[in-house]
């Protein structure tokens, strides 16, 4: 256990501290700075070499000085947990920001996690109900799944990661279900709005909330999401909970990935974030997923603001890399006031075949869901057309391709922001659109499929 003390700081860079001269340091080991009018900070051990140790300090640098004392304190940052955290709010430092009790821990975990054993992972087979039909239908969220939403400023990210914190649920499934929500580099307007939505709807009762706000260090934003993901591994396989995490938003993580490295002075990698953001990313959603002989689970829905919109940028593009699937908010549905403005033709849920299917949601899940992408893809493709030659030179099937297009904007995709349509409910709407195309044009819906469901006018 490391307890000495330095006054051996040779310089301050923005958040970080570096001293040199020290014996064997531990990466991430908590640290205590004291200055010199007896007040202290805390930090962490951000890396270490022969000669020089470098801290983060999460209260900010303002005030330390080369004679400020550093203690280095011989352990990690650990979360205190227990099951009385549901219901919860907490900073993005895990304290309590409620007025509420502190919380008594059961047990103190370290929150950069453990990896899961790729062997040891079941693979993901259950349906999560969001109650949202562009997800559930056309790219159904699976148990045990990490599925970012790829947004762009603006557009209602907020409202529908609080819509799926309400709604979500598993279909079939005995076991405790839990969200655990972490917002990172919100304003205060934005952390009221949320609070206020969890108290009012009751989804508080079953959720443990962490706001990291804008004008916190950026140092603790960093560690937002590890403590949230902590909290959820607790939640999953101490107490037997099915958990959903919603982060967001991971953009605001990355900036002040980026913005450490530059206090670092570290040579750049694209776009001037650091080269080992794709490892930094993936050591928070690779912390999804099932255990074998663990009745826990972890699912991950990180969203991700698009800067300039821009889905090759790249926050977005190793976030597609690392995780299974994507789902994408459309600007222009949004300027159609189409809520939730989700674009089911660049969105896929890789997973998706694992979770639906006869047992699971319905035997005609699959056959719709294609039916309705190449339907609605062609119709989309057929409003350039018109642009061009009018409406007047369609055939009469292109003209129903259009119509179908445009319902299944108005009747599918959109939907109340407190509508919590059940899978069946959705197919139903489906069925609805489909019985508007002549029987034979369904080519994607087998024949037995076809016979139980569409409904002949």
């Amino acid at each position: 256990m490391t307890a000495k003390e330095y006054k051996t700081i040779t310089k301050i860079a923005g958040p970080l501290v570096f001293v040199e001269k020290t014996e064997d340091i531990g990466y991430g080991e908590i640290v205590k700075v004291t200055m010199p009018n007896g007040d202290t900070k805390s930090g962490q051990v951000l890396d270490t070499s022969k000669d020089i140790v470098v801290i983060q300090i999460f209260e900010g640098t303002s005030g330390i000085d080369r004679n400020s004392r550093v203690k280095f304190l011989g352990k990690t940052i650990e979360l205190p947990v227990s099951s009385d955290m549901l219901g919860r709010i907490l900073s993005g430092a895990g304290k309590p920001i409620d007025d509420g009790p502190e919380i008594v821990p059961e047990m103190k975990m370290n929150i950069m996690g453990a990896a899961i054993n790729p062997y040891a992972r079941s693979p993901p087979a259950d349906f999560i109900q969001t109650g949202i039909s562009t997800i559930d239908l056309m790219n159904t969220l699976v148990r045990g799944q990490k599925l970012p939403i790829f947004s762009g400023s603006g557009l209602p990210h907020n409202e529908i990661a609080l819509q799926i914190a309400r709604q979500a649920k598993v279909v079939g499934q005995k076991g405790d279900f839990a969200v655990v929500f972490a917002a990172m580099g919100i304003t205060n307007e934005e952390a009221q709005y949320f609070i206020s939505d969890f108290e009012q709807t009751g989804a508080l009762e079953r959720a443990v909330v962490f706001l990291n706000l804008a004008d916190d260090p950026a140092v603790e934003r960093l560690i937002t999401p590890k403590m949230a993901l902590t909290a959820a591994e607790y939640l999953a396989y101490e107490k037997n909970m099915h958990v959903l995490v919603i982060l967001t938003d991971m953009t605001n993580y990355c900036e002040s990935l980026r913005e450490i490295g530059a206090a670092r002075e570290e040579v750049p990698g694209r776009r001037g974030y650091p080269g080992y953001m794709y490892t930094d990313l993936a050591t928070i959603y690779e912390r999804a997923g099932m255990i074998q002989g663990r009745k826990g689970s972890i699912t991950q829905i990180p969203i991700l603001t698009m800067v300039g919109d821009d889905i090759t940028h790249p926050i977005p593009d190793l976030t597609g890399y690392i995780t299974e699937g994507q789902i994408v908010l459309s600007r222009e549905l949004h300027r159609n006031n189409v809520y939730p403005p989700v674009d089911v033709l660049p969105s896929l849920s890789r997973l998706m075949n694992s979770g639906i299917g006869e047992g699971k949601t319905r035997e005609d899940h699959k056959n719709v869901s294609d039916q309705q992408y190449a339907g609605y893809a062609e119709g989309r493709d057929l409003r350039g057309l018109v642009a061009i030659v009018g409406e007047e030179a369609l055939s009469a099937r292109d003209k129903r391709l259009l119509k179908f297009a445009a319902a299944f904007e108005d009747r599918f995709v959109r939907q109340g922001k407190k509508e919590d349509r059940s899978i069946e409910k959705t197919l139903d709407i489906s069925w609805d659109l489909l019985s508007s195309i002549p029987e034979d044009e369904l080519t994607r819906v087998s024949p037995k499929i076809k016979k139980k469901y569409y409904k002949s006018s």
